[in-house]
């Protein structure tokens, strides 16, 4: 059983917001859904721990926050991403077990042990030896391929949407998740977007590989490629195409050249000169190979 305070399902660790209280422990969310605990709030959803009469066992529960139930954005996002989660089926996806469409819009999750990357960096401050962040990189890459098969763009890779326990990786949240092609701009977190997400426009697999290569390259140096607090770019990173041009990974962490070239290719501000999440795999396989 998972420490519920360590278990994170939500878009983003620590992105408390205001707005009313969550439900209170003992609260019934929907018939055979009880609260234990409520774990996190974003901007639109709430996350808790429940107990599930029928499975009779603890899981995770996603809705919508109690003052956004109302519009249909909110309700629509929940129920969109727990049926999509319902038609996948990889081990390094969370599970989806239930959707259920009142009196709450609910998707109901497998429960995880261990922490998202985001906690883990932000509570050790340790940077991932080399041959783990390929590791990583792989479970990754196993994952957002799968996802790209089945036309489906993450959109949101970031540390906190990632999962680690025990030399496992599963990824979180595909609440932001689209198919590939003509989209608005600021669809994503900022700091972790690809250029063309923040520009809008057409996104593509590539898209994700910024993602990927973002992550990797926060748990190797456990500094964000870019920072969107930056007074210096803030501003124009929510503006400008190029406003965010991450800094090689090896002038924050010395790395061994073939992997640190593996996750530079992927911040390329062009999403043709990225690699396909395939080759990183082939790259990152090779470095394991080859350090084994």
């Amino acid at each position: 059983m998972s420490d519920p305070a360590r278990t994170r399902t939500g878009p983003e660790d620590g992105d408390e917001d205001d707005g009313p209280p969550p439900r209170s422990p003992g609260d019934v969310l929907a018939p055979g859904y009880r609260v234990v605990a409520h774990l996190r709030r974003g901007h639109d959803l709430d996350v808790y721990d429940v107990w599930s009469e029928t499975r009779e066992c603890r899981c995770i529960a996603k809705t919508a926050r109690p003052d956004l139930l109302h519009t249909h954005s909110a309700r629509a996002r929940v129920l969109r991403e727990g049926r999509l989660l319902l038609r996948l089926t990889h081990p390094h996806i969370v599970r989806a077990y239930e959707v259920v469409t009142a009196p709450l819009p609910l998707v109901i999750l497998e429960t995880l042990p261990g922490e998202t990357l985001a906690h883990l960096i932000d509570r050790s401050g340790k940077r991932l030896p080399a041959l783990e962040i390929a590791q990583l990189g792989l479970h990754l890459c196993s994952a957002v391929g799968y996802l790209h098969r089945n036309d489906i763009l993450h959109l949101d890779l970031k540390p906190a949407n990632i999962i680690a326990t025990q030399g496992l990786a599963k990824l979180l949240d595909l609440s932001l998740a689209r198919a590939p092609g003509p989209h608005r701009g600021g669809i994503g977190t900022p700091g972790y977007m690809a250029p063309e997400q923040v520009a809008g426009g057409n996104l593509g697999f590539h898209t994700d590989v910024w993602g990927l290569g973002a992550t990797l390259y926060e748990v190797a140096t456990v500094v964000p490629a870019c920072d969107a607090e930056d007074e210096s770019t803030g501003a124009a990173w929510n503006r400008a195409r190029d406003a965010c041009t991450p800094l090689p990974v090896r002038r924050g962490r010395r790395l061994p050249a073939s992997l640190a070239n593996a996750i530079d290719h992927c911040l390329n501000q062009e999403p043709d000169n990225r690699p396909t999440v395939r080759e990183l795999g082939q790259r990152l396989e090779e470095f394991v190979r080859s350090t084994s």
